[in-house]
């Protein structure tokens, strides 16, 4: 069950040989609920994984448990750019040009000391991208777009040598283009590429691209799993309650 990375920041899962892998959209704090919706699907611990496509933290109720969740041993994320505020602001290097707070990250402010500073490391640590083997093709996360239409082009950028506010890693936490244009063209030298960032109602693909946040951490959402073998998309209960803040 343990990675084969090929690079520390740009991982690689080998093919889950004795049970599932699932992928889900952002969680946002709302771990309780997410532990209901794994339940639900049939998600077994022991045998399979769940891997995150980024915005762990912010807007729910449960964003101080995120260290408690990055510790399981069957779940793997990505970093989302709410991961990306909260680390930067946690590690006292805010981030100008988005206001934390305003975008769900006033719970925060009720972390100081060495749980602060341990949250910033774990979630600066996060990769920007991985990709996950099946018994059929490679099966990529990106938080909000991938940069490049051929994976190839991504397996080959030196990602321990990005800088976390370059234009390349700003695509991969905070560009919505792809979806705003609908672009229909097919990531080449990938099976599919999956997104969070945007909530839909439904899961939503264009060309092999899955935009799989269908709001599973506000009231009316629900989380999405796509199993990563089939690719099929499966849904957990509604949220009827849950409080959340604005993007």
């Amino acid at each position: 069950m343990a990675s084969d990375l090929l690079d520390p920041a740009f991982p690689r899962f080998a093919c889950n040989v004795v049970g599932r892998d699932f992928a889900v959209g952002d969680i946002h704090g709302c771990f309780s609920h997410l532990s209901r919706s794994l339940e639900a699907i049939g998600f077994d611990a022991t045998t399979d994984r769940l891997f995150s496509v980024g915005d762990l933290v912010d807007r729910g109720p449960q964003s101080d448990q995120v260290l408690e969740w990055l510790a399981k041993p069957w779940f793997f994320s990505i970093c989302g750019n709410h991961d990306f505020m909260t680390w930067r602001s946690a590690l006292g290097i805010p981030y100008p040009d988005a206001d934390h707070v305003a975008h769900g990250g006033a719970w925060l402010e009720k972390i100081s000391g060495a749980k602060r500073s341990q949250l910033g490391r774990s979630l600066r640590a996060l990769p920007l991208a991985l990709e996950v083997e099946t018994s059929i093709g490679l099966v990529g996360l990106v938080h909000a777009d991938c940069p490049f239409d051929d994976w190839h082009e991504m397996q080959q950028v030196p990602w321990s040598r990005i800088d976390s506010t370059s234009p390349l890693a700003e695509c991969c936490l905070w560009s919505i283009k792809r979806y705003e244009r609908q672009y229909p063209n097919p990531i080449r030298n990938v099976r599919a590429v999956l997104h969070g960032h945007m909530t839909v109602r439904y899961p939503k693909v264009l060309g092999n691209v899955h935009f799989i946040d269908t709001g599973g951490w506000k009231p009316g959402g629900c989380f999405s799993f796509l199993e990563l073998e089939s690719l099929k998309a499966l849904s957990g209960p509604i949220n009827p309650k849950l409080g959340h803040r604005n993007r």
